[in-house]
């Protein structure tokens, strides 16, 4: 048989999918994605945007129960979205409290500033606003530290579960593989 016959029973088509992929979940990304047959293209580079990194995988075009593996595989998808929606809920809520606090004492102290440029100045006016102004320019951290904690503690037993469920997913997967 000649060389040419050879290359010829060897082929493989591949498919190919870019992936933009936070830095801190590169791994875990490549460990899903490698349960459904992808593989990195060692033709591409990663591109690093900062944060974000752009993953260039391959697959078999022939492999086998691929119809499983693509719904799987958007399940997977699903749950990595997931995951981080309920990461960013950790500070939403914190950093709204926060905020509202800052602002609050802000305006506190901006009616103590309008009390002492007042023609006459009302001194203690402005030390009766300046008080709250400055407790609420204080409070902010605190307040996000506490909620952030509150938060972590709802939201962490919902985020370790769809980690479980991207295990059970990835395992199928696997087994669809190998078999």
């Amino acid at each position: 048989m000649s060389e040419a016959d050879m290359m010829r029973q060897n082929y493989i088509g591949y498919e190919y999918k870019d992936v933009k992929v936070e830095n801190s979940r590169i791994s875990m990304y490549l460990d899903g994605y490698e349960c459904f047959g992808w593989s990195m293209d060692e033709n591409r580079t990663e591109n690093n945007e900062g944060e974000i990194t752009e993953l260039h995988l391959k697959r078999d075009r022939k492999i086998l129960n691929k119809m499983e593996l693509t719904r799987l595989q958007q399940h997977y998808e699903d749950c990595m979205t997931q995951i981080k929606i309920l990461e960013q809920k950790k500070n939403q809520n914190a950093t709204i409290a926060a905020l509202s606090a800052g602002i609050i004492g802000t305006a506190f102290m901006a009616g103590a500033v309008f009390a002492v440029t007042a023609n006459p100045p009302i001194i203690w006016l402005c030390v009766l606003l300046a008080i709250p102004g400055i407790i609420g320019w204080i409070t902010p951290y605190f307040v996000f530290k506490k909620i952030r904690a509150r938060s972590e503690e709802k939201i962490q037993p919902l985020i370790e579960s769809k980690k479980n469920e991207i295990d059970e997913v990835c395992e199928k997967g696997y087994h669809l593989i190998h078999g």
